[in-house]
């Protein structure tokens, strides 16, 4: 029987539990084997084990030979890996073991769906031992920062109730400001306070899952502690209801820790913690109205995580379709996509999307891609021990304490790491070093070496092979800044990033981004290592490329080409470029044009006026298929229309050369612009004999700005459009000021002329002023004095 649990410390757990029933040691019928660590032997009949260590031996015995059963522990936890190793053994159980039994268990999970999943699998209920818990909830959620409030909560709850308490927290950082503040306060009480997080050793873990010895004791834990884990003596749970989760975007290739509030299923386990060996109680620091509004079920890490690792497992198990596979929640499209190019990149997959050599090989190793990458691209070149020591180093807890890992330098924790080996093991290290931590990160570095086949190679500390050897690794992730002494950086990913405003010693003009958090505008550097930009040149030359690059410069209003070296999104190299191609200068101008806007072009008033009377004509008559050349519509239909007209032209104050009114008479043919004349004619003739220029205003009726002796003898309003619009007639004084608007010619004559007459006549008594306007000549001259 092999049972996968999520965690390390799980795992340890469940294993001494289960030898403990039996009244035997680990190692004898229930053993366990986890990174690092194995406890098995001939007479091990179940064999608890993490969930990566099941996908790896899947990958090397496709058919479980020996296994019986595969039993999948608190999967409602839904890690990638969990999900990858049931997608496998369903594979593995339909083409080659057809007998093999598979369990899948949960105190919270959907049965319904992971029933369905298993071809209509049996769900079976336990209700198992457990006793009573008492929940409490706050009036309101609290506000301002975790620690105080949970402090408080801490030591209200040890006064009301006996038994130990353990505390759940979102992260490392919360769990060392509130085991801060209770000690402080707890001082002389006789309770101790024990932090319990992944990063911690394993003694101090130890230490504080172990019964207290009469002492009681407060257990500050992240989400480790939430299943398949008992502490003996906890009655007493208090949750601030946070976790902090990796969200992985495809589009950057980096993540992002996000704390969120937890799933219902969550806060059940939680609060069961207390009820695991006695009547306990549980004090959720959240009201019952965010309690109702919490999702069912936490959100798979398929969904949220880098799948670079599972796009590798996936190649080498030697699937093509991956949705063929049995899934509960498949890999998100996007996501797979990138991972795969990046493993292409890499040279684990070749074009066709099938796993090389080099994929195998990197499979083997127990390690991200990336690193695994990094390892052997590192042992052709002779610096393999080097490459683990780095590998080690990302990969393991950090080797230095408390305020010192505020240093961004990576090759400092180098520095540490090779001093811990040469000083003894621990003896003489220097001041914030982790003896601990250094002692894990020497046990990795020595298993990938064994693995790598370095031998006796030495890592000597060579700053700038570090640095190229990480970029190999992070590629994506090579930075440079944007101004000397800045903190502020450009990744080759295309995102900007910034180092900490503490941070001055690592402020060189490039930098490895080895350790970084997406953040929401800029990624904030945790961990980086400088390296020199021409080694980057030598080393990473098939990452280089010469592209020609064609575009509007704003400042300069006028387009720019040059050829540019670059290494991702970052630019090493620039020189100009002579004759960049036709059509790649005409998509920069358009691209500067859509900056400036459409006011930039040399409009005339006869343009515009064209552009008014079309777009009249296309209000008027919108059966037609009259086009749309409103200011909007031309900005966006510039390749159509004005794009062929734009050879020479690479800047703005080129534009006046076009002859603007002759390019937008382009879009009609001729007969077209016979129709769009008779329509909305641009002059119209009045009884006077003139013409005089009519003013359109897109979908209104048309202006027509005459004297009104000329309009003598005209009893209607004229109309256009054959005759749909009637003009709108702006009757002028002699001196030309307006007297009159209307559109009812024979209504002004009738009831108003007479008026107008009376005050005007006397004003301008050489123009004609008739009793009877309708038989008047019309005219636009003036009267003879007489002799």
């Amino acid at each position: 029987i092999l049972m996968l649990e999520p965690r390390r410390l799980a795992a340890r757990a469940a294993a001494a539990r289960m030898a403990a029933l039996l009244g035997e040691e680990v190692g004898q019928t229930v053993g366990y084997r986890i990174r690092f660590e194995t406890k098995v032997s001939k007479k091990t009949r179940i064999e608890v084990l993490t969930e990566g260590i099941l996908t790896r031996r899947l990958q090397t015995d496709q058919s479980l030979e020996g296994v019986g059963l595969v039993i999948f522990d608190e999967f409602h936890e839904r890690h990638l890996h969990a999900d990858l190793a049931l997608a496998l053994c369903l594979d593995s159980r339909s083409c080659v073991r057809q007998d093999l039994k598979i369990i899948v268990m949960s105190a919270t999970l959907d049965g319904a769906a992971v029933a369905r999943l298993l071809d209509q699998a049996p769900i079976l209920t336990s209700v198992g031992r457990s006793y009573p818990v008492v929940q409490h909830y706050l009036a309101r959620d609290p506000s301002g920062p975790l620690p105080p409030v949970v402090s408080q909560a801490v030591r209200d709850a040890l006064r009301q109730h006996t038994g130990d308490v353990l505390v759940f927290l979102p992260g490392a950082r919360e769990i060392r400001q509130t085991q801060s503040l209770l000690e402080q306060a707890l001082a002389g009480g006789g309770i101790e306070v024990h932090a319990l997080y992944g990063d911690l050793p394993w003694e101090a873990q130890d230490r504080a899952i172990r019964p207290g010895g009469g002492q009681r004791k407060v257990v500050l834990a992240t989400p480790i502690a939430e299943t398949s884990l008992t502490i003996e003596g906890v009655c007493i749970v208090v949750d601030a209801g946070y976790a902090r989760v990796p969200q992985f975007d495809p589009v950057s290739g980096l993540s992002r820790l996000h704390t969120q509030r937890i799933s219902r299923a969550s806060a059940e386990q939680r609060a069961g913690r207390a009820g695991r060996t006695a009547p306990g109680v549980c004090y959720r620091l959240w009201s019952e109205s965010t309690q109702r509004g919490l999702v069912p079920h936490p959100a798979a890490e398929m969904r949220t995580a880098d799948l670079l690792p599972l796009a590798l497992e996936l190649a080498h198990w030697g699937v093509r379709d991956v949705y063929a596979l049995s899934w509960l929640d498949p890999p998100p499209a996007a996501a797979l996509a990138q991972a795969r190019d990046l493993l292409t990149q890499l040279g684990a997959l070749d074009d066709a999307g099938v796993i090389t050599a080099a994929g195998r090989a990197m499979a083997a190793l127990p390690l991200h891609p990336r690193l695994a990458y990094m390892l052997h691209a590192a042992h052709a070149r002779g610096l393999g021990a080097l490459a683990c020591d780095l590998a080690a180093l990302v990969s393991e807890r950090d080797v230095l304490l408390g305020e010192h890992r505020r240093s961004a330098d990576f090759v400092e924790r180098l520095e540490v790491l090779q001093r811990f080996r040469q000083s003894g093991r621990g003896k003489g290290l220097p001041a914030g070093a982790d003896p601990a931590a250094c002692a894990r990160a020497d046990q990795a570095a020595q298993q990938w070496r064994r693995l790598l086949g370095t031998g006796r190679e030495s890592a000597d500390n060579n700053h700038n092979a570090a640095g190229v050897l990480l970029a190999m690794a992070y590629p994506d992730r090579i930075a440079l800044q944007r101004a000397p002494g800045e903190a502020r950086y450009r990744l080759a990913s295309g995102r900007g990033a910034r180092l900490p405003e503490h941070e001055l010693r690592m402020r060189q003009p490039c930098l490895v981004a080895v350790n970084l958090d997406a953040g929401e505008g800029e990624g904030l550097i945790y961990q980086a290592v400088a390296v020199d930009v021409e080694t980057l040149r030598a080393q990473l030359a098939d990452h280089l490329r010469w592209v020609e690059i064609v575009t509007w410069d704003g400042q300069q209003e006028a387009v720019i080409a040059r050829r540019e070296q670059r290494l991702g999104e970052l630019v090493l190299d620039s020189l100009p470029l002579d004759k960049p191609e036709a059509a790649k200068r005409v998509e920069a101008m358009l691209t500067g044009l859509r900056r400036m806007g459409l006011e930039a072009l040399p409009w005339t008033p006869e343009a515009r006026e064209w552009q008014a009377r079309v777009l009249s004509v296309r209000a008027w008559f919108p059966d037609e298929a009259w086009p749309d050349v409103s200011d909007p519509a031309l900005l966006q239909t510039l390749e159509q229309w004005l794009a062929p007209y734009l050879g020479g032209i690479t800047r703005r104050a080129h534009l006046v050369r076009l002859d603007l009114l002759a390019v937008l008479k382009g879009l009609f043919d001729w007969q077209q612009g016979q129709r769009l004349d008779e329509l909305a004619p641009t002059h119209l003739g009045v009884p006077s004999g003139a013409h005089h220029r009519l003013e359109y205003s897109p979908g209104q009726s048309p202006v027509l700005a005459v004297k009104l002796q000329e309009m003598f003898g005209l009893a209607d309003t004229p109309r256009i459009a054959r005759g749909r619009v009637p003009v709108t007639l702006h009757l002028l004084s002699p001196a030309r000021r307006p007297i009159q608007v209307t559109q009812d010619l024979r209504g002004f004559w009738e009831r108003t002329y007479a008026e107008v007459k009376k005050e005007l006549k006397g004003r301008y008594p050489r123009h004609p002023w008739p009793d009877d306007p309708w038989n008047a000549t019309p005219t636009a001259r003036i009267q003879r004095r007489p002799k």
